[in-house]
């Protein structure tokens, strides 16, 4: 019984002894397996974390942390690198980015931490007047859609005033928009808004206003003539003396960057009515005037030719109403005179001139020349009806 209980207590001994073996051997194990990992510190997007590895290489760090590199992934040192411990590595996940540059619409990956370093990766140069959106410092973020509108030059005409300026603009209102230049509901564009403009293209603004002028002018007056038997025939006299009206037009003007391009009569007022000229005409005949002309015949004998003739009163442009010879036309109305060239007929000559009678050569005139003369008549109406003829002239001394 003695040895029964010895034997059973000798195994109980052996098992617990294996047990602790075993034990110890496992925390032995552990304690190496664990003192042997590597010291690694981790830069992932930004985020950092120090780690513990067995890993042999920097792709084994990733895989362990489940992670999926791309090959356009950034990381730093390379993938094959061996770990050592206190190695410090660098992952930046690329991300999708559509780069928009006029018809060209092409997906990249990158890891370029904003739009400018993104757009200087892929070599894309920028003038002052180009257009980029999102800004250059806006940060990149997955599945950003970047916009680049490269700048061209135009002329801008703008009420007469020429530009050379730069524009990312499609059409020539979004071009307006971006210049700044604001239109009236009465100002023409040239294309038209919706045309599209192109490199070295011209867009005309061209300003239109319309404006109202007031003008005053005269109304003329006109001339009434009367018949007067009291008064000599051949004879004038005014009665009442001509006075302008005035009359107010109010014209709507069309102008075009300042210039005046029409005008339209909107409205007239008059302001002063006119008062016509009354001049009464003598019609009464002179006992003495009919005896001249009854002797008016022609005469036989005198030296004849054909002159130039014009009819002229004493009150014509520039007349002073006196002739060369000193007669007084206005005190001696019925006079029989004409103007003469001297050299061809001298001062005071005695002439009968066909269809005007006998006359005497009593004056000049700075446009009488050669065979030429003047007619003289104490009317206006009797110098119209002669107007201004040739006839026949006879020398009588």
């Amino acid at each position: 019984m003695k040895n029964l209980f010895s034997k059973s207590l000798s195994k109980k001994k052996l098992a617990v002894i294996s047990a602790s073996f075993v034990v110890f051997a496992a925390a032995t194990g552990f304690l190496f397996y664990e003192t042997t990992k590597k010291t690694v510190a981790l830069t992932l997007n930004g985020e950092e974390k120090v780690i513990k590895t067995h890993a042999a290489e920097i792709k084994d760090i990733f895989d362990e942390l489940n992670i999926a590199v791309r090959s356009e992934d950034y990381v730093f040192p390379v993938a094959n690198t061996k770990v050592e411990n206190n190695i410090k590595v660098v992952w930046e996940q690329a991300k999708q980015v559509q780069i928009v540059q006029g018809e060209e619409n092409k997906t990249v990956w990158t890891t370029a931490a904003t739009v400018g370093e993104l757009l200087k990766e892929h070599q894309i140069v920028l003038s002052e007047h180009d257009k980029v959106l999102p800004k250059l410092d806006e940060k990149i973020k997955n599945d950003l859609e970047i916009s680049i509108q490269k700048a061209f030059p135009l002329t801008l005409i703008d009420g007469g005033n020429k530009l050379e300026v730069w524009s990312t603009s499609t059409t020539v209102a979004d071009f307006l928009v971006q210049q700044g230049i604001p239109l009236a509901d009465s100002d023409r564009v040239e294309p038209n808004l919706e045309e599209t403009i192109t490199e070295n293209g011209v867009v005309n603004v061209i300003r239109v206003e319309k404006v109202t002028d007031v003008v005053e002018e005269p109304i003329s007056f006109a001339i009434e003539t009367k018949k007067d038997g009291s008064l000599a025939q051949g004879t004038e006299k005014v009665i009442t003396e001509g006075v302008n009206g005035l009359v107010a037009k109010e014209f709507e003007v069309v102008k075009e960057n300042g210039q005046e391009i029409s005008r339209k009569l909107i409205s007239e007022k008059k302001i002063k009515d006119k008062q016509d000229k009354v001049v009464a005409l003598g019609t009464k005949i002179i006992a003495q005037q009919v005896s001249r002309q009854a002797a008016q015949s022609e005469p036989s004998a005198g030296r004849e030719f054909y002159v130039d003739s014009t009819a002229y009163t004493a009150s014509c442009n520039g007349c002073s109403g006196v002739t060369a010879t000193g007669v007084n036309l206005n005190a001696n109305p019925n006079a029989k005179v004409i103007a003469v060239d001297p050299s061809v007929i001298p001062l005071g000559t005695k002439v009968y001139v066909d269809g005007y009678g006998y006359a005497v050569a009593s004056d000049t005139g700075s446009a009488i020349k050669g065979h030429k003369i003047d007619v003289f008549f104490a009317g206006t109406s009797e110098a119209y009806r002669w107007g201004r003829k040739k006839v026949k002239i006879k020398i009588l001394d």
